[in-house]
């Protein structure tokens, strides 16, 4: 079974991570000291969602065919109560804290796996020009804790595919800055002008470091 590579750290989930994806390579961790440091590293460049196709990117994929796929890895993950995994990867059990409401769940149909850095934000911020190799890793990456989170399904759908100008949780806002920033920085995608003056303005309120490893 897959698992997640990361460690936490106080004040902002900071991880050092090893890349699990598919067609991708391991690359080195770049560690910023501050929040704004990181965002500083963003480049910006003007945003066009031209051709995008969800089907683009293939994901909920069996990568290691445990008979278990991502959406699976990351509930039985990020469980706070053990999670009983039956046949053909039937969960049972479990107990889930979606952080982006402050709500548990403790059943998994009423979660919703995330993609921190939304599949169409992604490909408005550089993925239309990656291989389908490299957008199916994106969209399973089970190699850093930040890029897929469990949340409860009404909180996924308000968000939608908005970047950071558009929506931010109603709570732990800097926690969720830190991880939005950590995917963009770990897949090299760029932010427009709106997106980066609005993680500007967030990051004044938030402390703390991000280390990432870049997938590409």
């Amino acid at each position: 079974m897959l698992r997640r590579l990361a460690h936490a750290c106080l004040g902002g989930l900071a991880a050092s991570v090893v890349v699990v994806g598919v067609g991708v390579s391991p690359a080195h961790a770049e560690s910023y000291s501050t929040v704004s440091s990181a965002i500083a590293d963003l480049p910006v460049a003007s945003e066009s969602r031209t051709g995008y196709d969800r089907d683009a990117f293939k994901h909920w994929v069996d990568a290691d065919g445990d008979g278990c796929d991502t959406r699976d890895e990351v509930l039985i993950a990020e469980a706070d109560d053990p999670v009983s995994v039956g046949s053909s990867c039937s969960l049972s059990g479990g107990r889930w804290f979606s952080y982006y409401d402050g709500v548990s769940q403790t059943s998994a149909s009423d979660l919703d796996i995330d993609h921190m850095v939304p599949l169409a934000e992604a490909w408005d911020s550089g993925a239309s020009s990656w291989t389908a190799a490299e957008r199916e890793a994106y969209a399973n990456d089970l190699g850093d804790s930040r890029s897929l989170v469990a949340v409860t399904a009404a909180e996924n759908r308000s968000k939608s595919d908005g970047d950071i100008a558009d929506w931010v949780p109603g709570r732990e806002q800097c926690r969720y800055l830190k991880e939005f920033v950590a995917v963009k920085l770990r897949w090299r995608l760029s932010v427009d002008s709106a997106e980066k003056s609005a993680m500007t303005s967030l990051a004044g309120g938030c402390s703390g470091s991000i280390t990432v490893t870049r997938a590409r």
